[in-house]
């Protein structure tokens, strides 16, 4: 704390970095307030607006603090009553996530200080300033240290299908850059309206005229598009091949479902609920269970393996199985495990696998494991999982599935490289159980919505207890089961096939102009301070 600082200033400050951390958290699912996406930054920029680098900083890291630690709460119990982690020490690991997250906040809050110091902190600059370091750092959050792009602001609008049309050109980042840019205008038109300064300057009206205009011009663009694209994916749609696809969510209670005594039941569950799927007028073309829905390793035990296999044979249709998967090339040295999903055909053989790629970490692996011997994972294996290989699909009847299991719905370039390689229809196969009733669930398929619209794909999504569902290529949520009920869902489904869009193609063009533009705003902010730099 600055103790030349008046109190006053100082508890002003606090207030509305903190008020602009909770606000961003109310924007995402979970509170659900999208409308808070549109100014929660701006509360940040009016605590910072005549605070110091450092002081910036400290308020970027509050903010960023609050916002964390509110958004992902449900890691205490998910740590504590799954991975068996003291509950001092499970509050203590979201504390740390929580610190590594707000460092981008903090990050944000200091660069936008440093260049609002010199020729770039004239008020009209934060319209290409604070797009410009938002998108950038939420790019650097999704690949550094393995990524965790969990809740990006964009994903606050998921389902508002008018502005989030702009994902198939920029990927959710564009959605986040058109929030941050609209933050930019509403800071600026309330400084004008209360005479506030922004560091040096105080803007007129002329300036709050000028940022009305840009960013109504921007939203209107936006929302054009988002009306054009809709109208014309559902023609797309309408001319598109259809497939029915059956989601079956078991339902199965996370504490017991690696118990060697529930793993027939388990398994005779996702049997007696396929067949009453299959008992129906209409028989789907596929059908999908969930991640890890077998708790065995498929083709070792045998007996399981069999039922299996002979239930989709009697089904006469494809299946796609969540499992656990191993290969040995020679002796215990050589043997690796996956987190796949089996493609099986009507004959009851296994037409492919997809391994999982981006593994979790600390679920699914321990990063660093010879450096932290004392850490384990919650996913209840001897071993570290092996990850896939990019890009794979499994090819059924014409068409060709790009699957994610779990998080990997969160990662936009892993499902935009599936498309790029021939997809056809994304299946995202997830185990939520472990969220337990909070949150988290409603994030996490708000997340995958927006891979729809980036690929102009359908996305079917099969969830252990819920959400499971279908989402089409504007990203209308057509039908979804509830949390933690049994479920088994049957839907005709649009295979959209040989049209790619620019983001499919082109990928994260928005995020590196981002921070090739964000570079040149702080070299040049440092070229003016050794300019004027007085010589002694």
């Amino acid at each position: 704390m600055n103790l030349r600082m008046p109190r006053a200033e100082n508890l002003r400050q606090i207030f509305w970095s903190a008020a602009a951390g909770a606000a961003l958290t109310c924007a995402l699912p979970g509170a659900g307030v999208s409308w808070c996406g549109w100014f929660a930054i701006a509360l940040l920029l009016i605590a910072i607006r005549t605070a110091t680098v450092s002081r910036a900083l400290m308020l970027g890291l509050l903010a960023g603090g609050v916002h964390f630690l509110t958004l992902l709460y449900w890691l205490v119990p998910t740590l504590h009553r799954y991975g068996q982690i003291p509950g001092a020490l499970a509050a203590g690991a979201l504390l740390l996530l929580a610190f590594y997250l707000a460092l981008y906040v903090a990050a944000f809050s200091g660069l936008v200080a440093v260049c609002a110091r010199k020729r770039l902190g004239r008020p009209l600059w934060c319209l290409v300033m604070v797009p410009v370091f938002w998108v950038g750092l939420e790019y650097l959050r999704t690949h550094l240290f393995s990524g965790f792009p969990w809740g990006l602001l964009g994903y606050c609008q998921y389902e508002n299908l008018h502005i989030i049309q702009i994902a198939d050109l920029w990927g959710i980042y564009g959605v986040s850059g058109l929030l941050a840019l609209v933050n930019a205008g509403v800071l600026i038109a309330a400084l004008a309206i209360g005479r506030r300064s922004w560091q040096a300057w105080v803007p007129g009206k002329s300036a709050a005229t000028m940022a009305i205009l840009v960013t109504a011009a921007a939203l209107a663009a936006t929302w054009g598009y988002g009306d054009w694209r809709i109208r014309q994916t559902d023609r797309m749609v309408a001319d598109a091949e259809t497939m029915r696809v059956g989601i079956i969510q078991g339902n199965v209670e996370q504490s017991l479902k690696w118990d060697e005594a529930f793993r027939d039941r388990t398994t005779r569950t996702y049997i007696r609920l396929s067949s009453e799927l299959l008992a129906g007028k209409k028989k789907p073309d596929l059908v999908v269970w969930p991640e890890t829905a077998l708790p065995f390793y498929f083709f070792y035990d045998k007996e399981l393996t069999r039922q299996v296999l002979e239930a989709v044979a009697r089904a006469g249709t494809h299946f796609l199985v969540g499992s656990p998967a191993y290969e040995n090339a020679g002796g215990a040295a050589d043997l690796s495990i996956f987190n796949s999903a089996y493609l099986i055909d009507p004959a009851g053989q296994v037409a492919g696998r997809y391994d999982k790629v981006h593994l979790v970490p600390f679920g699914e692996y321990v990063p660093l494991r010879s450096w932290l011997p004392f850490l384990g994972k919650m996913v209840p294996q001897a071993m570290d999982f092996s990850a896939g290989q990019t890009g794979q699909l499994l090819a059924m009847n014409g068409a060709r599935l790009g699957v994610q299991i779990c998080y990997e719905a969160i990662f936009p370039s892993l499902c935009a490289a599936m498309v790029r390689q021939g997809g056809d229809l994304i299946v995202n196969i997830t185990n939520d159980a472990w969220f337990g009733k909070t949150a988290a669930p409603g994030q996490h398929f708000a997340m995958a919505v927006v891979r729809t619209v980036e690929n102009r794909r359908t996305l079917v999504r099969s969830a252990n207890t819920g959400i499971s569902g279908y989402v089409d290529p504007a990203g209308r949520v057509m039908e979804t089961s509830g949390i933690f009920e049994t479920a088994a869902l049957v839907r005709s489904v649009p295979v959209i096939k040989n049209q790619t869009t620019f983001y499919a193609r082109r990928g994260d063009v928005l995020p590196w102009i981002a921070l090739a533009a964000g570079l040149v705003m702080i070299l040049a902010n440092l070229g003016n301070g050794l300019r004027r730099r007085p010589h002694t």
